[in-house]
């Protein structure tokens, strides 16, 4: 049976499928992530469909720490709620990093390679994340420290070209939007992707390009 994790706040965020709440997870600080109902849905299949994605992210990442990519750890899996307890992370967000003009220009691509280092150690391991954005990675030792990636419920196992490419595409254009040495950094990235996938690298990059030239001409 699950223990209750004690609530400390209203929600630290909230998106289209799930809200955060801060909670106590045994003297642990932890998150609370709860699947919304969508009440658009036929009950059951609404159930479903929460139960099986709460269960899909909690298998993702645990698969992904077994590849040696840094994920929240799971205090607690509740699936008749659809709900996880996940560790709390420290540290800045690849967004806050470069948003933050205190932080040294050097170790921005030193954050960013090992970025792309641990996407390419993912994407060989037959994980796409689905929802990579530059909110959902983590430096809990800051940006020379290993990253860590957040919320996988969109995420899948053994993605096809596809997948994998757009994982790539929504970095790039991340990157692009939130810095102006984006095409530096762009370059950091790619470099680290190649050593964590060496065999894969050069078609998900073409992929990526694709669909890259998909987006601008649609």
């Amino acid at each position: 049976m699950s223990a209750e994790p004690t609530p400390e706040g209203p929600p630290v965020s909230r998106g289209a499928e799930a809200s955060l709440r801060k909670v106590d997870w045994w003297g642990f600080p932890a998150l609370l992530k709860e699947r919304d109902l969508k009440t658009y849905r036929p009950k059951a299949l609404d159930d479903r469909i929460r139960r099986e994605r709460t269960r899909n992210e909690a298998r993702l990442l645990v698969d992904a720490r077994r590849l040696g990519v840094r994920t929240p750890l799971i205090y607690d899996i509740d699936l008749p709620r659809h709900r996880l307890t996940l560790e709390e992370l420290p540290g800045p967000t690849l967004r806050q990093l470069l948003e933050d003009p205190n932080v040294p220009p050097d170790d921005l691509p030193v954050a960013v390679r090992a970025f792309g280092h641990a996407l390419g150690v993912l994407h060989a391991g037959s994980i796409a994340h689905g929802d990579l954005t530059s909110s959902n990675v983590l430096f809990p030792e800051g940006a020379r420290g290993a990253p860590a990636f957040l919320d996988l419920s969109m995420g899948t196992r053994s993605p096809g070209l596809e997948e994998l490419g757009i994982d790539l595409h929504l970095v790039e254009e991340d990157l692009k939007a939130l810095s102006a040495r984006s095409d530096a950094l762009v370059r950091a990235f790619h470099e680290g992707y190649t050593d964590g996938n060496p065999v894969g690298a050069k078609d998900v990059r073409a992929r990526a390009k694709v669909i890259r030239g998909r987006v601008r001409y649609a």
